[in-house]
């Protein structure tokens, strides 16, 4: 059984949904990485996403390209980003990792090359925001021959034929994108998000999670009532955004949001 299967099992048997938090790996400076995604672990994440920067993220709004450029100005790629994972699983061999990004830097790579690399590195899943399952022939059966779950988005817009197409594809989990527009959108409709997630669950047992939209403990907790997993990420970012040079500050803000919303989770 994977890493990310396990967690959603376990949780699932405390009766407890998992909390995802997202940063962008190497903002705003590569050494941050680890021990923000471990102290993320202490403060009640489940699974970790690591954002790959690229300098397109066409998919995100301002908060996170911003992330993106900071990461990328200290020579952020791929391969160091892989070293920061295996560096993590050196003490931490149980918090799945997903990388969440663009196909670019994976095509640079080779597919065969990346999915063997991330392999060894320790990373659980693949979340590609430009991969369709229908252009995934080719990388989708390596990745899953190495391990990695390919994880996909669902949008408010997708119809039930493509919801269908992507979860015969998926695995670990599905992301459902609770906002129309780019990361970092607005107001966030609860009902609506539920109703939604029913209809997803005509068509997989995988585990849904939200994200788009979870800006505090209140959010999370109302997204938690409905899915199985809460995916944080620019309320994270803009942490780092406000004190981008002092790191330990950075590394208390984001641990202290996080554990707010843990016991929202929870409560």
């Amino acid at each position: 059984m994977s890493r990310i299967a396990a967690c959603f099992q376990t949780l699932q048997a405390q009766g407890k949904k998992a909390l995802i938090p997202y940063i962008t790996a190497g903002d705003p400076h590569p050494s941050i990485t680890v021990p923000l995604m471990h102290s993320m672990v202490e403060a009640g994440a489940n699974i970790i996403e690591l954002g790959v920067p690229f300098s397109d993220p066409m998919a995100d709004g301002p908060t996170i390209q911003l992330a993106h450029e900071r990461a990328l100005v200290h020579d952020t790629s791929l391969t160091s980003i892989l070293a920061m994972v295996q560096a993590f699983r050196q003490t931490n061999q149980t918090t799945p990792v997903v990388l969440m990004g663009y196909l670019n830097p994976i095509e640079i790579m080779g597919y065969e090359a990346f999915a063997q690399a991330a392999q060894v590195a320790g990373v659980d899943g693949v979340l590609t925001v430009d991969l369709p399952p229908e252009e995934g022939k080719q990388v989708l059966p390596l990745f899953k021959a190495h391990g990695l779950d390919p994880i996909f988005l669902v949008a408010p817009t997708t119809p039930a034929h493509r919801m269908q197409a992507i979860a015969e594809a998926a695995s670990g989990f599905i992301y459902y994108v609770s906002l129309k527009g780019v990361t970092g959108a607005n107001t966030l409709d609860t009902a609506q998000v539920a109703e939604r997630l029913k209809q997803m669950r005509e068509y997989t047992q995988l585990a849904l999670g939200v994200g788009f939209g979870i800006k505090d403990a209140a959010t999370a907790a109302a997204v938690g009532q409905v899915a199985d997993a809460v995916v944080v990420g620019s309320a994270l970012i803009k942490q780092v955004e406000a004190t981008p040079d002092d790191h330990p500050r950075i590394i208390k803000n984001i641990s202290g949001l996080l554990a707010s919303m843990r016991t929202a989770l929870d409560a």
